[in-house]
């Protein structure tokens, strides 16, 4: 399938099957750094007092609140947590008076806005400064498709998280309603910044293993408005609002028919 860039660049890239379950974007430029070199990509852009801002904070609380209660049912001992790809903080500053919280965050500026939060200290800048098998839980939120060697950053994170920890990764699923219906302006495509997209059987091929064990996936319900709306605008519809919520309304319910939400938390166990 060819894809477009409809975020940034309009370039067109192709999406492959490489396995059963995961789809590769094709091809990755060399340097992805100006793929990501606007101010709508990164996750502080929402600090402002707009009406907009003010609905994306309000939606932003609940969405932190429900990730924060998967990780209190499933860390029953220890407190070490790492977000990576942690962006300007919101949610190891959300969880931070419950957890021994730390991030790491290649970009700069949300670094920056990530250590007025949490502190600097609490900021790494790669997976080397944290102790082996120093981690209770290991969060990627929306982090785990930008990665190119997942087999070589899985063996690294794999040396971090004590026996018995958790991994948790949320993706976006490609076999979603919202994916079917939208082809090639699904937002959540993302080329060439989403390197792989997944589905519920490649994360289970990935994760079910004798280092890791898949224990359960879990929808983020929001993701699906959020998504379809973006789509909406791609395809230049002056209704997005509205289309898009319809959409993400009902993707979600035939994700509780089928189990394939437009975005899934996947809770992994290492061995």
């Amino acid at each position: 399938m060819k894809v477009k860039d409809l975020f940034l660049t309009q370039e067109e890239f192709e999406i492959k099957e490489v396995s059963t379950g995961i789809l590769k974007t094709s091809p990755i430029p060399e340097n992805l750094s100006p793929y990501y070199e606007s101010e709508k990509y990164i996750s502080h852009h929402q600090e402002g007092k707009s009406l907009k801002e003010i609905i994306y904070k309000f939606f932003q609380y609940f969405n932190l609140l429900y990730k924060k209660t998967i990780i209190d049912r499933e860390v029953k001992t220890g407190k070490n947590l790492l977000d990576y790809g942690c962006g300007a903080g919101d949610f190891i500053n959300f969880i931070k008076k419950n957890y021994c919280v730390y991030g790491i965050e290649p970009h700069s500026h949300a670094q920056k806005m990530a250590q007025q939060k949490v502190g600097k200290q609490n900021i790494k800048t790669s997976l080397t400064e944290i102790e082996n098998e120093s981690l209770d839980v290991m969060t990627l939120w929306h982090v785990f498709e930008h990665i190119g060697d997942q087999s070589i950053f899985l063996d690294e994170v794999y040396e971090k998280i004590k026996k018995g920890g958790k991994l948790i990764i949320a993706v976006p699923n490609y076999k979603s309603y919202d994916a079917q219906y939208y082809k090639e302006y699904w937002a959540a495509y993302d080329v060439p910044r989403h390197i792989f997209h997944f589905s519920q059987e490649g994360m289970n091929s990935i994760f079910n293993n004798e280092r890791w064990k898949l224990k359960k996936v879990k929808p983020l319900l929001l993701d699906s408005y959020y998504i379809s709306i973006i789509s909406e605008k791609y395809k230049k519809n002056p209704f997005f609002w509205l289309k898009g919520c319809l959409l993400g309304l009902i993707s979600n319910i035939n994700g509780v028919k089928t189990g394939d939400f437009s975005s899934l938390i996947y809770v992994i166990e290492k061995k």
